[in-house]
This record gives C-alpha cells, structure tokens and sequence, in this order.
C-alpha cells in the first residue's frame, strides 16, 4: 500500500520504482494525500509539459489541477520514457522484452513506432532538444539509432560507448542543446563508467568537456576534467533541464551529482540513491525523482528533497 507524506504539500509542477503510486499531493497533482496500491516493476517517470507521467506495468498521469488518471495499461511493461515540452501530449515509450510505441493523447492510446527497429530491448529514449521529431532510441547489444520523422522509420547512427577497454551498454540518454554541439545537439548517455556524449554529426564518442568541446573532438586529446564524476560509478539516470540545458543531473550509487556546465564539472547534490528523474521544464531547479520505495521531488536543484509517495 502506498501511503503519502503530507511533507511540503504545496506545488508540485526512469528505470526505477513506482509502477503504481498515490498520494502525490504535495505536488499540486492532488488536492489531498491519497493511497494506492501496485506492482512496483521496471518504474520510469517523466514531465510531459506539467503533468508527470509514471509509468512501468501500469500507466498514471497526474495533472497539476484534477485527479490522477489511470490510463489503459501498456501491452507490456515501459521500460524507458520520453516526451518533449515543445510536443506536450506526445510519448515515446520502450517496452520490456523489446519494442517501441508512441501515443499523441497523453498515453490514452498508443500505436507502435518500432519499424525498422532491431527487436531488442530499448535500453533508454531521448527526444533530440531542439528537434522535437527526431527521438534517439540505445539499443541492448547494439547501439544507438534515430528517428527524425517521431517513430515511423529508424536508422543506426552509432556503435555503443567504447570506455575502459570495453563496449558499454547505454543505460540512460539525454539530449543536450549546446552552443558547443554540431548543430546545438548533443547526445549524452549514462553508461556503467560514468557519462560520455558524442555530437549529432556521430563522428565519435567523447569524455564530457567543459569550453571547446568540438575542438577536443578534433584533437582527439580532451583535457581532463576539473571536477568529474566519481570513476567507475554506474549512472541510472541522466537528464538535462530543458529551461536551462547548461543544467544536467545524474544519479549514482554515491548519490545525486548536478553540473552547471553541461558536465564539464560536477557537484555531489545530495546522498539520494535515485533510480528514475525528470526535470520540470519550466524550472531547471525542480525534479522528481524514484528512490527504493518512494517517490521524492526538490525545489532547489536536489540539495533537499521532499516525500511524495511511499509504499
């Protein structure tokens, strides 16, 4: 059963914890604390505009003014999701077991965006920052693959991360609109030795850089960063704020780390042991967050969190 907090109920604009969960009123999501009950499998969540979307064998929807909607369960559990704010309503949805769907109605009705997909499992979605058609889809064993017409046909743009001697699956992917990108766009992936990205051009693979990106990629010899994330941590979740897309969390064993310098440099938040986030896109310093049974949010960029929901 889950049971909310009513800790700091006022407003509340991946892979994780929460397929079914309840009492987010401290979100503004829900006039009241309210109780649900569930399966807790393959967990993510994301903002579509101000609306979060909590997704795993089930499907919940929570408007900032109104009751939680149970939507039509998924033919198979989500394991990755995404949308983008200049596309409210649109999702990108990756199936356990393998397969990719798109609904246009808030995740009511969804069709299959897969073709031309291999059938494997989509390990982690983005949606390209400034292009909100183009969806870039990591797939287990593979690599990376995009779409620049929203799901109706896929092609291979990139072989996995080559890090530590080996080829790394991509655990999470954000998309990044920087000046310092081959047309504003980066493409970061969370893997299990830390955080790389490669431009949209998908010349190469890089260590993240803060400055001259793209003249570390030519050189091939980037400098060291300053202040990195921790070596050999696992990232389960990455996410740039949309708002301010200088702005990235990423969630480690160690805890929730945030840059100012689009990962150039890194600053430990917080000692969350965060499975999903998603980052409000009208406020770069609010994000929702799985931790084990709950699900929390932070109004100052992770430093504090507050409980929403416990099971």
């Amino acid at each position: 059963m889950l049971n909310a907090s009513s800790e700091n109920t006022r407003t509340f604009s991946r892979r994780g914890v929460l397929a079914i969960l309840g009492g987010v009123a401290a979100a503004g999501l829900l006039p009241t604390p309210r109780a649900w009950a569930g399966s807790t499998s393959h967990s993510v969540l994301a903002f579509d505009g101000d609306a979060l979307v909590v997704a795993g064998a089930q499907l919940w929807r929570f408007d900032p003014s109104g009751e939680p909607a149970l939507l039509p369960a998924p033919r198979s559990p989500i394991r990755a999701l995404a949308c983008h704010p200049a596309r409210p309503g649109r999702l990108f949805a990756a199936l356990d077991g393998g397969g990719l769907d798109r609904s246009e109605d808030f995740g009511r009705t969804w069709v299959s965006a897969s073709e031309g997909l291999p059938f494997a499992q989509v390990t982690a979605l983005a949606i390209a920052a400034a292009a909100p058609d183009t969806v870039y889809a990591a797939v287990a064993d593979d690599g990376l693959w995009r779409s620049e017409d929203a799901g109706t046909s896929w092609s291979f743009v990139m072989d996995r991360p080559w890090t530590a001697g080996a080829e790394r699956e991509i655990l999470t992917l954000a998309s990044v609109n920087l000046a310092s990108g081959m047309g504003g766009i980066w493409i970061y992936a969370g893997t299990d030795q830390g955080v790389t990205r490669v431009p949209d051009c998908f010349c190469r693979w890089q260590d993240v850089v803060a400055d001259d990106a793209m003249d570390a990629l030519v050189a091939g010899t980037p400098p060291a960063p300053e202040a990195p994330l921790p070596e050999g941590e696992p990232v389960t979740a990455l996410v740039s704020a949309p708002s301010a897309p200088e702005r990235l969390y990423a969630a480690l064993p160690s805890g929730l780390w945030a840059s100012a310098d689009g990962g150039g440099t890194w600053e430990k938040r917080s000692d969350l042991h965060a499975q999903a986030l998603a980052v409000d896109p009208a406020d770069p310093d609010h994000i929702a967050a799985t931790s084990n049974t709950e699900l929390k949010h932070s109004r100052d960029g992770g430093a504090t969190w507050a409980t929403l929901a416990a099971f």
